[in-house]
């Protein structure tokens, strides 16, 4: 698999929108082989795991999210399951849970019911390994600060703002992967 003739694909033209999904894309990548790297008892996927970080963000092209120039028609908290859409069509169901599993820290069918949030109502929180190491390396890096990296209580304050049980999921992660 190339990831990044798959963004090619769906980005073809070089633009603002297009550079951030690169940049943040790459960030969240080398987080997540930084977390390889440190723990070899994790037996991590090196080569999956950096194909679906790059891809992760994929769908954010059909969402509307004026700030990181994405002119899409639906709501940014979708570009989620929007992007494992597409890389199912592409034939990558693995990475496509990638996708749909990595916002936030995961979104349970709890937390979509009660918030009333515009996605399918199903379990989309990280199972595999991989999907966790994704998601949470995903949590350090902003698309409107591409530059900095953030700490973990920064990580930390964004995912205690939508509430929910990803809180403690994510404070799992800490301990785990740190």
């Amino acid at each position: 698999m190339d990831a990044l003739a798959i963004i090619d694909k769906y980005y073809p033209e070089e633009n603002e929108l297009k550079h951030i999904l690169l940049v943040h894309s790459r960030s969240v990548a080398d987080k997540a082989l930084d977390i390889a790297r440190r723990h070899p008892e994790l037996n991590l996927d090196i080569r999956f795991l950096e194909e679906a970080a790059l891809l992760h963000d994929i769908g954010i092209f059909l969402t509307d999210a004026e700030g990181i120039h994405c002119r899409g028609t639906y709501p940014y908290i979708c570009h989620g399951y929007l992007g494992a859409d597409l890389l199912r069509q592409e034939g990558y169901p693995r990475h496509a849970l990638v996708c749909e599993r990595h916002t936030g820290a995961g979104l349970s069918l709890a937390h979509i019911v009660a918030q009333g949030l515009p996605v399918p109502h199903r379990e989309m929180c990280p199972v595999s390994l991989e999907e966790q190491v994704v998601c949470f390396a995903d949590k350090f890096y902003s698309k409107s600060h591409l530059e900095r990296e953030k700490s973990v209580e920064k990580a930390f304050r964004s995912i205690e703002r939508h509430g929910g049980d990803g809180v403690l999921r994510f404070k799992g992660w800490c301990d785990k992967f740190l």
